[in-house]
């Protein structure tokens, strides 16, 4: 089974590097990720989040179209290795091609300001996938750590309040309806249940770990991952050392496999052998990584079947579940 991630933030990258007068290049960079390290490494799908940061763009929508346009100029010169997707035919038709698939994806529903109609244009433009917020109050509702909000920033305190608002149910059901998956990783936990409620389709945790394992409230409790796995969803697992390891204070924090192995069994032990997929955060994550770019994920694999995972649910791990998600929503 080749591999499908679900998350990553290189276009953020991409367009840095772009407004700092350098060289803009999916192909070949010094990022965590780029398509020849991606073929190498034997990638079947990756996910390009548009990513938007109210806290450091003047314009959120401005900040995602600049980013989808970086995101489509590279397919156009990339064509040889990879191919954006619109529906799940699309994959199988890159796998005869010998292709890659790209799938492009928005972090933080903060980039439609509101609009239905500024979703449904993204939709237009390739989005397939959107998550709901990313680490501040929006217009659909609240992340779990609200960087705008002092008292509600601590990373090991859950907000069970605060979930979806009525425009965010609004979304859900405008979302189903395009085909755009649902994303809700980084939201709050009572948004989690309103999703729950408020949804009919499988959704996704695109990269979030287990919080039994790593108390970090970006994780999902097993009543979460159970949830997840009845509506036929996938969590991807994220490579980041603080959702992986319960660090002290100062103390170094290292991105290892083996943790990333422990929340998968435990994911697995929860949910089910269908229930996890790959969600790495590559370039939106920093640290000491094991897995230091994409060219690397061979290490995962070892890991997995040393551990003793079937080589059929190592197959479903690294692609298969995501591939299954996409088929029901796409």
């Amino acid at each position: 089974m080749k591999i499908y991630d679900m998350h990553c933030d290189v276009l953020c990258k991409l367009r840095k590097d772009e407004k700092e007068g350098r060289g803009v290049s999916l192909r070949q960079n010094e990022h965590h990720i780029d398509l020849l390290r991606m073929k190498q490494a034997g990638y079947g799908l990756q996910c390009f989040a548009a990513f938007v940061n109210q806290g450091e763009d003047k314009d959120v929508a401005q900040s995602a179209l600049e980013q989808i346009d970086i995101f489509h100029r590279q397919m156009e010169e990339n064509q040889d290795l990879i191919a954006p997707i619109y529906c799940y035919e699309d994959i199988r038709r890159n796998d005869k091609q010998e292709k890659m698939s790209a799938l492009l994806t928005i972090e933080g529903g903060e980039a439609c300001g509101g609009s239905l109609a500024m979703l449904r244009n993204y939709y237009r433009m390739g989005v397939r996938l959107m998550t709901l917020t990313w680490n501040y109050e929006n217009e659909l509702g609240f992340p779990n750590i609200n960087m705008g909000d002092e008292s509600c920033s601590n990373p090991f305190f859950a907000d069970t309040k605060n979930g979806l608002k009525e425009n965010g149910i609004v979304f859900l059901e405008e979302m189903e309806c395009l085909g755009m998956a649902v994303d809700v990783s980084h939201l709050s936990d009572a948004g989690f249940y309103d999703v729950a409620a408020h949804t009919k389709k499988p959704f996704l945790a695109t990269h979030s770990n287990a919080r039994e394992e790593a108390s970090f409230v970006r994780n999902l409790t097993d009543d979460m991952i159970r949830v997840i796995a009845e509506r036929g969803g996938v969590i991807g697992i994220n490579y980041c050392a603080d959702f992986l390891w319960n660090f002290a204070p100062g103390e170094k924090t290292v991105s290892r496999v083996e943790d990333m192995v422990r929340h998968i069994r435990h994911m697995v032990n929860v949910g089910g052998v269908e229930i996890v997929g790959l969600g790495s955060d590559f370039d939106g994550i920093g640290g000491e990584l094991e897995i230091s770019d994409c060219g690397k994920m061979y290490l995962l694999a070892d890991a997995l079947k040393n551990a003793g995972f079937p080589s059929s649910v190592q197959d479903k791990i690294l692609g298969g579940n995501v591939d299954r998600v996409l088929r029901d929503l796409l």
